[in-house]
């Protein structure tokens, strides 16, 4: 299996999360990547914290450990279909979310995230809760 693993399920590793921890173990061998929009909300928390130099080097060390999934045209493409369909449906979801997803889905990968309500209402979308 491939998985893109999202912002929440990063910060509860980083927070020594069991639950998460178990569940990077027993996908070891699996392949796992970040988008760079996580890794953008990574910095952002890590910058406004209180200890923002110890927190960027742990955010630098997952960066060595996953690899970072740029934004790309097909990406942006499936941004933009995922998008319209939920504008003409009236459903509301938050840009970043909705890029983390059309990485997710461009690459076949299973969306590791504890969101699930959230990221629910893609269809298209594969989901795993490792935070569970």
């Amino acid at each position: 299996m491939a998985y893109l693993i999202d912002t929440d399920i990063l910060i509860y590793s980083m927070k020594g999360n069991p639950v998460v921890h178990d569940n990077f173990q027993l996908h070891m061998k699996d392949i796992k990547a970040i988008s760079v929009i996580s890794y953008g909300e990574l910095i952002f928390g890590a910058k406004k914290s209180k200890e923002s130099t110890k927190n960027m080097a742990a955010v630098r060390r997952l960066s060595e450990i996953f690899p970072i999934v740029e934004i790309t045209k097909n990406i942006i493409e499936i941004f933009g279909e995922l998008k319209a369909k939920l504008v003409k449906s009236g459903t509301v979801l938050d840009e970043m979310d909705l890029l983390i997803a059309a990485s997710a889905i461009n690459m076949n990968y299973t969306l590791v995230t504890n969101n699930e309500k959230h990221f629910s209402r893609l269809k298209e979308l594969e989901m795993e809760n490792w935070s569970k």
